[in-house]
């Protein structure tokens, strides 16, 4: 499979995407954390190159491998902190709304809420959108898993 698209984005986009990306980090959320979010909702929506680019950044960031190889599976592993789990229940139910599934349940904010201060939640809820946003383009113009930004 080829990608549909070789071109670059033009340079307003990537500086709107910069600023977008400043702003999550500003959000007072660990990168660490930020990756597996990012890296379960690419797994939920199938993008092969978000999936590769997150693997890629968590392990810059230090995170390890059996934790990167289980976030598929984070609710049957032992792995993952309670704050961790809460963000990615956020972000499954925040992605999976395509499915037909109830999206953010009550249940799911207070657990997040729990954990995180409106401005994390802020930074978590902007990674969630951005990673779907980017899956989406990247799953119509079909670009291929093995780049890094």
């Amino acid at each position: 499979m080829e990608a549909r698209v070789t071109s670059p984005a033009s340079p307003d986009v990537i500086t709107a995407i910069q600023h977008l990306y400043k702003a999550i980090h500003a959000g007072g959320v660990d990168g660490r954390l930020l990756s597996l979010v990012h890296l379960r909702t690419s797994q939920i929506n199938g993008c092969s190159p978000c999936v590769f680019a997150s693997v890629e950044a968590a392990r810059k960031t230090g995170e390890t491998e059996e934790r990167l190889h289980h976030v598929v599976a984070w609710r049957e592993t032992p792995f993952y902190t309670d704050e961790e789990r809460a963000a990615l229940a956020l972000a499954e139910a925040a992605t999976r709304i395509q499915d037909g599934a109830p999206g953010v349940t009550d249940e799911v904010w207070d657990g997040a809420a729990d954990h995180f201060t409106e401005e994390q939640l802020g930074a978590i809820i902007l990674e969630i959108a951005t990673t779907n946003f980017f899956n989406r383009i990247n799953r119509t113009i079909r670009e291929q898993a093995g780049k890094t930004w």
